[in-house]
């Protein structure tokens, strides 16, 4: 190695920070630290996509350590192997010369192998008197050693999102599932509704997802379908309640009627008081509540509320619904009308509601109108949060595809 480079399977290469880093990690391995070189060889393939590792450059790594004649790695052990390229590459079921150099690069590249040249560049290994290796070169593995612990918890991460990943998918397939059969039993029953549209929105948020999608891809779409699912369900609900109101309307106006004959005095209330409400009762329709949605949700679709949390950041609904007070005022809505969304939608929707509004504030002229006609349409059960968010929920979607 002369000053400023270093020697690869590609060549002399600039000596990179990272490299010097790393051949100075290995020399700080703690004293007597020993490891089984086949789980860390388990760990590292677990990892290898976050190593930026192929199939191919683990066979070669597992190549190397089956010249490792000890199935431990001791730290006061030497841990340098030094196989020909034709030894590696028989071992590594007859990988190609350039094949075999590609993947030693980028195992060094990764960490998990450091070059020990000699001074011709051949791999060998002097020994003393007694027999015993004094001074090898080749392929130096103590960085395995010496990162044993990483690659367990990198192995750890990768199974858990990938577990995450399958599960996430499952619960995809079942929203899907419920969509497709609610939307299916309302068309057939003839429910009052535009399930056409419905049924546009339900079809355009699997037609976004690619035939490999990602997590993120996966999520967004689970996200809106369970956006979908309660609007859905919350239409059905609506429906369920007016028909019961009807029903029970008629069936008071029947029993009104039938009880004529009975004594009036017992049907008079006790007081005016109870008469007034009684009357109140009788012109108050029950409000359809608006159903809450989770915060990972929100975060997600409201991104821009989240810097006027505590701290900057908002960590539950508490931290949600102070951000909403601070928007309020910044946004211009008067504290009567957050007041009166706050009591018709609930606290939490109403914060949820001012999120919305922060993330189009350039389209709305008015916000605090803008937020009273919200809460009108939603004291009439015309107006749920669920397409809102599903749409902004779109739009971020967008946004990080045409980013990255």
């Amino acid at each position: 190695m002369q000053s400023g480079y270093v020697t690869t399977p590609f060549g002399r290469r600039p000596m990179t920070l990272a490299l010097v880093r790393r051949q100075l990690a290995t020399a700080e391995i703690r004293p007597g630290k020993t490891a089984d070189k086949w789980k860390i060889f388990r760990d590292a393939s677990e990892a290898r996509e976050l190593l930026g590792l192929q199939d191919r450059s683990l066979a070669v790594l597992d190549a190397l350590l089956s010249f490792y004649p000890e199935n431990e790695l001791r730290q006061e052990a030497q841990l340098i192997v030094f196989p020909s390229n034709a030894q590696l590459a028989l071992r590594a079921h007859g990988i190609a010369g350039a094949t075999l150099r590609r993947h030693l690069g980028l195992l060094v590249d990764a960490g998990l192998i450091v070059r020990k040249d000699s001074a011709n560049g051949k791999r060998y290994a002097r020994k003393d008197k007694a027999g015993d290796i004094e001074t090898a070169f080749g392929f130096d593995i103590s960085p395995l050693l010496s990162r044993a612990e990483e690659l367990a918890i990198l192995a750890q991460q990768v199974v858990s999102d990938r577990l995450a990943f399958r599960r996430m998918k499952e619960n995809l397939t079942i929203c899907r599932r419920d969509v497709r059969k609610l939307i299916s039993a309302a068309m057939e029953e003839g429910a009052p509704g535009d399930w056409n549209t419905v049924e546009e929105t339900y079809v355009g948020i699997l037609a976004r997802l690619p035939r490999s999608p990602t997590k993120d891809e996966v999520g967004a779409a689970l996200d809106e379908m369970e956006l979908l699912r309660g609007e859905i369900i919350n239409i059905l609900e609506r429906q369920g309640n007016e028909k019961n109101r009807s029903t029970n309307a008629a069936q008071n106006e029947r029993h009104i009627q039938n009880s004529k004959s009975e004594s009036t005095h017992e049907l008079e209330p006790s007081s005016e008081k109870e008469l007034g409400a009684m009357q109140g009762n009788d012109h108050a329709a029950p409000r359809v509540p608006i159903r809450n949605f989770p915060l990972g949700m929100v975060l997600r679709a409201c991104p821009d509320i989240g810097m006027y949390g505590p701290s900057g950041k908002i960590d539950g609904w508490r931290d949600l619904m102070s951000a909403a007070v601070v928007v309020r005022s910044m946004l211009g809505i008067s504290p009567s009308a957050y007041q009166e969304a706050c009591e018709v939608m609930g606290a939490e929707n109403a914060a949820v509601a001012v999120a919305c509004i922060l993330e189009r504030a350039g389209h709305i002229n008015s916000p605090g109108g803008y937020l009273r006609d919200l809460t009108r349409r939603a004291e009439r059960g015309e107006f749920s949060l669920g397409p809102a968010l599903m749409a902004l929920l779109r739009g971020q979607s967008a946004n990080d595809r045409s980013v990255g």
